[in-house]
Formats: structure tokens, C-alpha cells, sequence
């Protein structure tokens, strides 16, 4: 115990370690929490499971849960089956919590994951009551330093009333120095960010905060949650080639160098697997703007490929977990940990001129994007940064395998059933079949390009046969709105978008 004491080198906070049921007793009903996290990374671990043990008691509360991202540890898991949450925001992955969400109970706000601090600065939305948060430990001046994310903890700690630190001994203390923690402070009172290139330091290495707001400190031993990425399979090795192939091209055109721009890639198994691609490839010396740094981020590193990285969060598989943090001063030089506001912040991403990378769910053949609901209805995930990025990016492309289940789902359709992304924000569609370039092109100059490059082979006819069929209707962006969602409801009848063969 002494040792982990040693992590408190603020004496006067010494004495406000407690229980995580202590801590959790705190917390009442009605209450808005801040929890730290980012996409399994850095989330807080022994508070939120205290607080579903005391509903088991039978202590009747709910609360509203903002967070960076998604948790890991379960916890959203745990929160949605415990019937605790009033409200969550701005971001989720976990297929209990999809659920329950999609049957309606509780709120779920789908945000930009840029927009919460805005909002909690602006007062729009509920503010912080407590503020939890995960550290490797606290300074002698009461300064918090964040674990593997930073995500919404700075914004959190400034806004609550409370601050509950979560002390991690499973973290490295390694990661001392490698947190940038910039506010950019109240609209219409803010200087520019004076951020130029990913490698860039302007803020402090810790959340500065009155030690008088911490009102206890819990103590644990768990590591971070390890991301579920599978490892890149053909279709995804085949759309990475085909990004490179395009990369290639702007840098033959002048339009890039071989180092490229400051690369961002969204989360999950496509967009990791996608940037792997880029071990094979002629590019060197690139540097990455990002929020999540995976698997793929620290090969690249290892590799002699990427010289920087900046992020929010640090997620990882398994095996590449203990690899990077049994060796962390090994990458400790080449990598910074931001808010996410300030690692999705519009005004750096156009400055920087990033090449952005997302996941679709599916794309239309005008080039219009949904990135967050199944059949138009029922929420996956969230936006999360994509947004933020594809907006404001040099290079706004979006990747998705071309087909789903088996070929019963086409992930090129007429026109999506949500849309996330509209076509003024789309520059690429890759998929395994190839890439589109949609730049400088009208609507009808799309749809040819979008069909024969991304769509797979057993969808092109009836594709254009819609396509044919909306151009009878005429109009700058031709759509028969009988049939523009027909594909959506047919696969609620019939199982399958194919088009069905009748005798």
C-alpha cells in the first residue's frame, strides 16, 4: 500500500483515499457524472461497478453518463443491465447497451465527439456533478495525470462540482510526459490554437485542478479492457491496396508528397486494417493526427514508417498491449495523448490537412454516407469523430466491405437510410471492388463511378436499374422516392436485398 500511496505525491490528498462503495455511496439520484475513457482506453474501473452493486441492493437511482467514448471493463454493459441510466452521451460499442438503447430505455445523445466540451462550456447541457477520473497519479501540486486516454477528462475535471480520482497501478508510470492538456477556453474569448504539426506541445502534462475539489481517491489494479480488432483479411487487404494505389496517384500528380499529410483513421477492425496496409507501401516519414492509436499505429512505428503520433487514446489488442507497455519508453518520445477536442478540433484538421479515414455502414450512389444506423432506425455505435474529421479534412475518405451477410446486404445502395456524412463531405469511396474519387463531381457524374468501383458485381445491374429508373424523374439529383428505400424493405421482408427471381 505504501507504494501506491507513493502515486498521491500531493501530501494532503493522502488522506482522502477511500473504498470505491464509499465513493459510491456519494452518488445520488439525478446526478450527472463525467467518466473518464476513450474507446476501452483509460476508462475508470472500480466506481462504476460499486455503483451497479448498490442497485442490486436495492438503492433506486439514475444517473446521466458522458463519457470520452466507449468504456471497457463492461461497464456500459453493466450500467445498461443494472437500468441505471437516465441519459448517455456522446458514444458507445457494446451490444447490451445497443439494446437497450434501440428499445427505448434510456436517452442516448449521438454527439461529435468535438461538440461535448463545446456544450458543457456553453452551458446547453446538463453540467458535471462528479467527475471521475482514471490517473496514474497526482502531482505535489494536485495536478491529475491521465492513464491511456485523455478524452473528455479535462473538460470534465473543469466543469464538475466534485472530482473522484481512480488511481491505476496496473498503468505504467511511464506514462508521465506524454499527455498534452490544452483548453482552448470559452467561445468568442479564444485565441487560435497555436498547434502547426502533430508533434507540437502547448499545454500542460497534467489536469490542473484545486485539490480542494477532489473529494476522494480509490485505488486499483486492472488493466485497460483490450480492443476486439480482428486482423486484416483479404476484402480489407484488398481496400487497402486500392487506397494506396490512389495515395499513390496524388503523390505521382504533385498533389502530395511521400510522406504524405498527418493521417487519421477511424476506429474499429476496417479503418485498423486499412492504415496496416501502409507497411507495404513506398510512403516513409508519416506522421498520424488521430484519436485512437491502435495495433496498427505502433507497426508502423516499429516498421520506421511513422515518426509521430498524436491521439486521445491509446487502444490496443491484447498482445500488442503488453508488447507497447512492457516497453513504453520505447515509444514514449514519438507519441502525445490530447482531449479530444483538441485531437478532432475542426480549426487543427484543416490547418494540419489530414488524410481521414472512416468505416461506413453503407454508402449511396451519390456518395452520401451513414456511418451510425442499421436500416435507418436502429442505432450501431455513434458518429464519434468521424464527422468532425470527414468535414474538415483534406482527404475525407470513407471505406466499407462492399457486401454484408454473406452478399444478403449491399453496402452500396440507391440512397442510405441514415445519413451521417452528406456528399458535400465525401471525397473517397474505397471498397474491396476499388476506389471512387468523387471530387469536383456533379451528382450525375457519381453514380456511373460509384456503381463500377465500389459496388460488388452481383448489385451493379440493379443499381443502375434504379439509377435509370430516377433519371425519368429527372432532377439535378435523380431519386424515385418509391423506390429509393425499396432495397432497405425488401431485406426487412425477404431477408435479402438481391433482387428476387420470380416464375
Amino acid at each position: 500500500m505504501e507504494q501506491a500511496y507513493s502515486r498521491i505525491e500531493h501530501q494532503g490528498l493522502k488522506d482522502r483515499v477511500v473504498s470505491a462503495e464509499v465513493a459510491a455511496s456519494w452518488i445520488q439520484d439525478g446526478m450527472t457524472l463525467g467518466l473518464s475513457g476513450f474507446t476501452r482506453a483509460g476508462d475508470v474501473k472500480a466506481l462504476p461497478h460499486a455503483l451497479v452493486e448498490r442497485a442490486k441492493n436495492e438503492v433506486t437511482f439514475k444517473v446521466d453518463v458522458f463519457t470520452g467514448a466507449s468504456l471497457g471493463s463492461d461497464i456500459d454493459k453493466i450500467f445498461a443491465e443494472a437500468g441505471i441510466l437516465r441519459k448517455r452521451l456522446p458514444f458507445q460499442a457494446d451490444p447490451t447497451m445497443r439494446k437497450k438503447m434501440n428499445e427505448g430505455e434510456f436517452h442516448f445523445v449521438d454527439q461529435h465527439l468535438s461538440h461535448t466540451s463545446e456544450m458543457l462550456r456553453a452551458n446547453t447541457i446538463e453540467q458535471i456533478d462528479v467527475a471521475v477520473i482514471e490517473a496514474v497519479g497526482i502531482t505535489e501540486d494536485g495536478m491529475i495525470i491521465p492513464t491511456t486516454s485523455v478524452g473528455n477528462s479535462l473538460i470534465f475535471a473543469e466543469n464538475a462540482k466534485e472530482i473522484i480520482v481512480e488511481i491505476n497501478q496496473a498503468q505504467t508510470e511511464s506514462l508521465k510526459g506524454v499527455h498534452d492538456l490544452y483548453s482552448p477556453g470559452k467561445q468568442g474569448e479564444r485565441q487560435p490554437i497555436p498547434l502547426t504539426k502533430p508533434e507540437d506541445s502547448i499545454g500542460t502534462k497534467g489536469i490542473p485542478v484545486n485539490p480542494d475539489k477532489i473529494k476522494g481517491i480509490i485505488f486499483t489494479n486492472q488493466p485497460d479492457s483490450p480492443s476486439n480488432i480482428v486482423p486484416p483479411d483479404a476484402e480489407t487487404k484488398m481496400m487497402a491496396n486500392h487506397l494506396i494505389d490512389f495515395l499513390k496517384n496524388e503523390v505521382k500528380k504533385g498533389r502530395l508528397s511521400k510522406s504524405l499529410a498527418p493521417l487519421q483513421s477511424g476506429i474499429g477492425s476496417v479503418a485498423n486494417a486499412v492504415f496496416h496496409g501502409l507497411l507495404e507501401s513506398d510512403f516513409e516519414d508519416l506522421k498520424v493526427y488521430s484519436e485512437v492509436l491502435q495495433d496498427a499505429v505502433f507497426d508502423l512505428i516499429d516498421a520506421g514508417k511513422v515518426s509521430f503520433a498524436s491521439g486521445c487514446s491509446i487502444t490496443l489488442s491484447e498482445d500488442k498491449m503488453n508488447e507497447v507497455f512492457g516497453h513504453f519508453d520505447r515509444y514514449k518520445d514519438q507519441l502525445v495523448l490530447r482531449p479530444q477536442e483538441i485531437s478532432n478540433h475542426p480549426e487543427i484538421i484543416r490547418r494540419l490537412g489530414l488524410i481521414s479515414i472512416n468505416t461506413a455502414l453503407e454508402m449511396d450512389i451519390y456518395g452520401n454516407v451513414n456511418s451510425t444506423h442499421v436500416r435507418g432506425t436502429n442505432m450501431m455505435n455513434g458518429i464519434g469523430g468521424s464527422g468532425d474529421f470527414a468535414r474538415n479534412a483534406r482527404l475525407a475518405i470513407f471505406v466499407t466491405k462492399s457486401i454484408a451477410k454473406d452478399g444478403k446486404i449491399s453496402s452500396i445502395v440507391p440512397f442510405v437510410s441514415h445519413v451521417d456524412h452528406t456528399e458535400h463531405d465525401v471525397d473517397i469511396l474505397v471498397t474491396e471492388q476499388g476506389y471512387a474519387d468523387l471530387r469536383g463531381l456533379a451528382p450525375r457524374q457519381r453514380v456511373e463511378l460509384i456503381i463500377k468501383h465500389c459496388a460488388h458485381p452481383m448489385y451493379r445491374e440493379a443499381l443502375m436499374d434504379y439509377y435509370q429508373s430516377a433519371l425519368e424523374k429527372g432532377g439535378h439529383t435523380p431519386h424515385d422516392l418509391e423506390k429509393a428505400f425499396s432495397w432497405h424493405s425488401q431485406y426487412e421482408k425477404e431477408g435479402t436485398m438481391q433482387p428476387l427471381v420470380t416464375v
